[in-house]
């Protein structure tokens, strides 16, 4: 038998499967618009965990975010930032299926519309509302048409003026392209989990539980290989995936998706033998074996130039770093050594590099280990 709905003076017939709830069940939702009803919230399919194994300490960082919801007097806002690949959607998946296990109903937002502030503020209840790729979705509207900033029409409902305690979740893979309102801004959102990627130790866990351990022995080319080429867990599950068919690493990575296509900014640090070291950051390339690199540095007050091949640079794999040996090196005065006096040729002459190291310079930030 059909049902009829009354809204004030409107009278709408619905099927006899029309069910009417006084709160949100705790399950998952998307926000979808149409034309002619407006807003509405369609169910969205069952979130599944399909990792036999999560690494790091994302169950201690989900139960610290629903575990502080409850004692907020307001809404709670958690930033998940960081490049692609490396745990923020697995993090958020983990976070969305566990919050429905508390009670608590979980609405994704991965589309902007006009107005959706206003839809989300009129929920009453307590929900988690998750915005997907954040800087994407509401970062790259035209606002030449005369449309208000979605970020900026956002700030609102963050600050929680409106009806009913919510937690706000965002990821996003650029922290540039968020409002200033929103980062470094607890009162709008008190956690931020920045994610970076896998250090040696994560990388050497990883393929260890992933790699046949005949082919344990290519693991320290993988992690020479993450110096120079930033690494995420998709990659590291790629590269599994070739060494486990019998092919050795080299071999491995010359087909794949995975490509150095820039140069990598380096802290390059210089130590004499006797004790002595400078540093210096430059963008560097050291893929390219053809390439001769000039960094400057300091020493006893000293200025100069070090000179060396790309060919020279080498992998250590006993300390995990890049290095040129000081034989491959030479010594190129800031001044003309033909101008020098003898005391000053003799200080030059005195400087003896014992090599150079180079460490990939990383955002800074915290790195919570969360695989995908």
């Amino acid at each position: 038998m059909s049902k009829i709905i009354s809204t004030g003076s409107t009278f709408r017939i619905y099927g006899d499967d029309l069910v009417t709830h006084n709160q949100l069940p705790a399950q998952i939702y998307s926000i979808r618009c149409s034309q002619m009803t407006g807003f509405y919230l369609e169910k969205h399919a069952d979130i599944e965990i399909n990792e036999d194994k999560i690494y790091g300490v994302h169950t201690e960082k989900v139960n610290k975010v629903l575990n502080a919801f409850p004692n907020f007097n307001k809404n709670l806002g958690v930033i998940l930032s960081g490049a692609k690949g490396i745990g923020k959607s697995l993090f958020s998946k983990i976070l969305a299926v566990e919050a429905v296990k508390k009670g608590l109903p979980v609405i994704i937002v991965d589309t902007y519309i006009p107005g959706l502030a206003n839809f989300i503020e009129e929920i009453e209840q307590e929900v988690m509302v998750m915005f997907d790729e954040f800087d994407k979705t509401f970062g790259g509207v035209n606002k030449s048409d005369g449309m208000a900033d979605p970020q900026t029409e956002l700030l609102t409902l963050f600050d929680g003026l409106a009806q009913g305690k919510k937690l706000y979740v965002i990821t996003c893979n650029n922290l540039n392209t968020l409002s200033d309102y929103l980062v470094n801004r607890p009162g709008r959102f008190h956690y931020h989990f920045r994610f970076d990627y896998p250090t040696d130790s994560e990388i050497t866990e990883y393929m260890r539980d992933k790699l046949h351990k005949e082919y344990y022995g290519e693991i320290s080319k993988v992690i020479a290989f993450s110096k120079r080429v930033s690494l995420n867990y998709d990659c590291l599950r790629a590269i599994a995936f070739e060494l486990n068919t019998g092919l050795q690493f080299q071999e491995a990575i010359k087909d794949m998706n995975i490509l150095h296509i820039s140069n990598t900014t380096y802290i390059a640090t210089l130590y004499t033998k006797d004790g002595k070291k400078d540093t210096e950051e430059k963008s560097l390339d050291l893929f390219d074996k053809t390439a001769n690199h000039s960094l400057y540095f300091t020493i006893d007050g000293k200025w100069f130039y070090t000179k060396f091949s790309g060919v020279d640079v080498r992998y250590d794999f006993d300390r995990h770093i890049d290095f040129v040996d000081g034989k491959d090196i030479e010594i190129v005065p800031d001044d003309d050594y033909d101008d020098l006096t003898e005391e000053e040729k003799k200080r030059y002459k005195a400087i003896k590099i014992d090599h150079i190291v180079f460490a990939r310079k990383e955002a800074k930030g915290l790195h919570y280990n969360l695989s995908v």
